[in-house]
């Protein structure tokens, strides 16, 4: 199924949660319904100094993240590139891998939220979180029977519209990779892996101090 995964900023004078009852209650007043909850995390890992200062390789970022949607897989993303779909077990694996690759603990980041239901599309509003406080909100449409992803992109954003506004996000940049191919939960991830990471740089942008 296609789908979108796109930021939407907070309401001016709103809170993060605010701002997420606002978009709940104009998917309700449409017709969706609540079907349970979702949660999609992820965690980063970079290139051990070790292997670095050994090999003389350059650190790479690598991103091990869940998606309560797919429980029994776990996805291993490299920035840029490739997108490595593994059973569960995969987390114990990194844990022995930790020579290679450590865990930045600090930088996990997650998603959580409800699921809508509306005809053929599925929805998720979620707050995103780093640590104990809010960062953003992340808004998920999927478009249910339609399998390659260009061919709904018009149906995907005429919908997003309607609860979306003026914050209907353009299309994801996995939709010109795909070309006619098959949409796959990978790309979702991706999607999620760049909101994520956007989300994370907003944070860091520094304040400007009084003079």
């Amino acid at each position: 199924p296609g789908c979108s995964v796109a930021q939407v900023p907070v309401a001016e004078g709103k809170s993060v949660q605010q701002t997420v009852e606002i978009l709940t209650r104009k998917l309700e007043l449409l017709g969706a319904e609540k079907q349970g909850t979702f949660c999609v995390d992820c965690e980063t890992y970079h290139t051990a100094a070790s292997t670095i200062s050994s090999q003389g390789q350059t650190g790479k970022l690598m991103y091990v993240m869940h998606n309560s949607e797919y429980p029994l897989s776990c996805f291993a993303l490299f920035e840029n590139g490739p997108c490595l779909i593994a059973d569960a077990n995969f987390d114990i694996l990194m844990v022995k891998l930790k020579g290679f690759f450590q865990n930045a603990k600090a930088n996990k980041i997650e998603s959580r939220g409800t699921r809508y239901q509306y005809c053929d599309f599925l929805v998720k509003v979620g707050t995103v979180t780093m640590g104990p406080s809010a960062r953003g909100i992340s808004v998920e449409v999927e478009y249910c029977p339609c399998v390659i992803a260009n061919d709904c992109w018009n149906l995907l954003m005429e919908f997003m519209q309607s609860f979306m506004a003026n914050h209907t996000p353009g299309i994801p940049s996995v939709f010109g990779t795909k070309h006619d191919s098959i949409y796959s939960p990978a790309d979702t991830m991706v999607q999620y892996m760049e909101l994520f990471n956007k989300i994370r740089k907003q944070q860091q942008v520094p304040v400007a101090g009084i003079r």
